[in-house]
């Protein structure tokens, strides 16, 4: 069993619409064609920044975790989280990641402010920290999460930040442009990988 892990936040998780609509759950139908030994656990909390995700991170890490998703940071954002901070933290759940999963194939997915930023020199690091991120750790690199929903009223629940089930279809396009070489590679590979119930949401064949 190949497990994918997305660890984010409510872009991840789905605000006002089911876990199955949210976008680390339409990755199942994406992944079935390429094998049938794929696991999907969206490990994401609504709220959640970069800080209390290195709280959250250690149970995780004691199952076995073939590609690991970081979708983090909108929230320290929107809290005035300082960028250095939020780097620093999420280049330690990277560095945790690395030293308890070393095989795992690791993958930071960028957000573009889905509102407009009160401070234009903060956004404009904000954007480009992701994929410094991506560059120093060898890792794959989704540019904008939120690309092509962005601005879409149609796509998007109410409040503009949060996109609903359409814009989660969207969502689901943007990460398997960048997944979907990186799990066929997995597919192919003839090491076993072991499975591990998790405490958070699943989907996928169970064993």
């Amino acid at each position: 069993m190949k497990t994918v892990l997305v660890f984010g936040d409510s872009l991840s998780e789905g605000v006002a619409i089911t876990p199955r609509q949210a976008w680390p759950m339409l990755l199942v139908e994406k992944l079935r064609p390429i094998g049938p030994n794929f696991r999907v656990i969206n490990a994401s909390a609504s709220g959640g920044t970069t800080e209390g995700g290195l709280r959250r991170l250690p149970p995780h890490l004691e199952h076995p975790i073939d590609i690991f998703i970081l979708e983090l940071g909108i929230n320290d954002a929107f809290n005035g989280i300082p960028l250095e901070q939020t780097s620093a933290n999420l280049q330690s759940i990277i560095d945790q990641v690395k030293a308890r999963r070393p095989n795992a194939s690791i993958v930071i997915v960028g957000i573009q402010f889905p509102i407009a930023a009160p401070d234009s020199e903060y956004a404009t690091g904000f954007v480009k920290m992701f994929g410094e991120l991506a560059a120093k750790n060898h890792a794959a690199l989704v540019p904008n999460l939120l690309r092509g929903v962005v601005g879409e009223s149609k796509l998007n629940l109410p409040d503009g930040i949060h996109p609903n089930a359409a814009g989660h279809k969207i969502l689901v396009e943007n990460v398997w442009r960048v997944l979907e070489p990186i799990a066929r590679e997995l597919a192919s590979s003839v090491i076993p990988s072991v499975d591990t119930a998790s405490p958070a949401r699943t989907e996928g064949p169970q064993p």
